[in-house]
């Protein structure tokens, strides 16, 4: 076998950039998109109102139908997240990035011509599945490329889909500056921009490996296995590394293949699933979105001029980008605990000291300075940590044929937990005021204490090793041979050595 560490090939690194640009890119774009418009679009949806019933629209009407347009987005996320395992296990993960792009380019005309169509209805099921393409592509992309990086690139290959994210939203941030595409004109234009993306997926993509693992392990296609392997490593000696997959197949096949249903009654799998279910609740109840969506109110209140503030918005975009970048280099050096634990401490103490800020602000003439600084801190350790650790870790904590149910409950925790965040914390603002962010401080360090009492370190190791790490903590026992088998032993003899028991 080779003894050097894999190395990033081109192959590798265009895979990653055409499935990140074109799936994950657009989950960010559309978080952001609809932000810098929202008074244009709420005007047309009064207008158009008012042109088809003779009466103007109703106040509590507009802000309903303006919360649905927002929040009909997770809404379709967690459906798409319903929908990772059959379609990843049937179609494969490239093959359901492909199909997915459906989900973006019919929302994207829907969008485009919503004005045209004087219909603001067409937004609002455009924007459910245009979040049922998010939803999917959160999931499979991380998916996807955990399956084709080697072991000492999983970790900051895995985070380029969340930084992917982060660029998209900047992107909408600065496309929805006032001269730009921010105008009462501009919009439509904007809101249609998502499928351009999907549509160079769609063509770019085709032309690369589907992920070995899933064509050896759940296909049983060894030549294309091999030769996909070939391709993405640069060299022709992957055998090692295959034996590992034949590894993981047979550990899998002693267990069974998993249903969402069955893995969550799976006692081997019990800590690595309460672990995603929790890092992807204090991802979202982090209040990350609230932050977002306060920000605008804290730099006014800070001073900053009206017309300023979306500057600053987009300096905030520009300083996640910066720091998700960071994350990828440093995530394979310091470990994805140290970036967990860092992100949620970070996050916490931010969220007590801009409680504090925002309490006394009326009486301190400096503190909307440390609100502002505040928020730029809270976005920095989101951006280490939460934000793109949980996507890496959910595929390092499981094997092939979980994989896509962890994934799916994964996904779906994170959208509800967005969808909840977004429904209720306009009402815990109007109540609590700025107290509502010690609620989010207690989130993060209740997240922090079950890291650092649970989550082991995964980095660098392979799929197996981390699932005897769980296996103590699980109080099951894997047995594995010890990994030297020679290559032309039928799959037999493979299969007495693997055996899974549970005491």
């Amino acid at each position: 076998g080779q003894q050097q560490d894999p190395r990033l090939t081109t192959v590798l690194v265009l895979a990653t950039l055409i499935s990140a640009f074109g799936s994950s890119f657009q989950y960010g774009y559309n978080v952001a998109v609809v932000n810098s418009p929202s008074p244009y679009m709420q005007q047309f949806y009064n207008s158009t109102y008012a042109e088809r019933y003779g009466t103007p629209m109703d106040e509590g009407l507009l802000t309903l139908l303006w919360s649905l347009s927002v929040s009909m987005y997770p809404l379709g996320g967690f459906f798409g997240s319903l929908m990772v395992a059959p379609l990843a296990n049937k179609l494969g993960r490239k093959g359901t990035l492909l199909f997915n792009n459906i989900f973006s380019i019919v929302p994207a005309v829907m969008m485009g011509v919503s004005e045209i169509a004087k219909s603001y209805e067409i937004i609002i099921v455009a924007r459910f599945l245009v979040g049922i393409c998010a939803g999917l592509s959160s999931n499979v992309v991380p998916m996807y490329l955990g399956e084709l990086a080697p072991k000492n690139l999983r970790g900051a290959l895995g985070i380029v889909p969340q930084l992917f994210i982060t660029i998209g939203i900047l992107s909408a941030q600065v496309l929805g500056i006032r001269n730009i595409l921010g105008t009462s004109t501009g919009w439509t234009l904007m809101l249609g921009l998502t499928g351009v993306p999907a549509v160079m997926e769609l063509l770019l993509l085709p032309f690369f490996p589907e992920s070995p693992r899933y064509m050896l392990i759940q296909r049983g296609d060894e030549r294309t296995a091999k030769t996909a392997l070939q391709r993405l490593r640069g060299w022709d000696d992957v055998d090692s590394e295959l034996t590992e997959m034949r590894l993981e197949d047979q550990s899998e096949k002693a267990e069974g293949r998993l249903t969402v249903l069955s893995l969550l009654g799976q006692p081997s799998l019990r800590w690595q699933l309460i672990s995603i279910i929790v890092m992807n609740m204090g991802q979202q109840l982090s209040g990350v979105n609230a932050i977002y969506y306060y920000a605008d109110s804290i730099y006014g209140t800070a001073g900053v001029k009206q017309e300023d503030i979306q500057y600053v918005t987009v300096g905030t975009g520009a300083v996640n980008v910066i720091m998700t970048m960071a994350a990828v280099y440093i995530v394979e050096a310091a470990g994805r605990r140290l970036l967990l634990l860092c992100g949620f401490g970070i996050c916490c103490g931010a969220c007590v000291l801009l409680t504090v800020a925002l309490t006394l602000q009326e009486s301190v003439t400096w503190l909307p300075y440390v609100s502002v600084g505040c928020v730029m801190t809270y976005v920095i350790g989101h951006a280490i940590g939460p934000s793109p650790i949980p996507y890496v870790v959910t595929t390092e904590m499981f094997r092939q044929s979980a994989r896509p149910a962890a994934f799916m409950v994964a996904g779906s925790v994170h959208w509800l937990s967005n969808f909840t965040v977004g429904l209720v914390f306009p009402f815990l603002e109007r109540g609590l005021g700025p107290y509502s962010f010690i609620i989010f401080s207690g989130i993060c360090l209740a997240t922090l204490i079950y890291i650092w009492l649970v989550v082991p370190e995964t980095k660098n190791k392979t799929f197996l090793e981390i699932c005897q790490m769980f296996a103590e903590r699980n109080k099951v026992e894997i047995k594995l041979g010890d990994g030297n088998l020679p290559l032309n032993e039928s799959k037999e003899s493979l299969k007495d050595v693997v055996k899974v028991t549970v005491f």
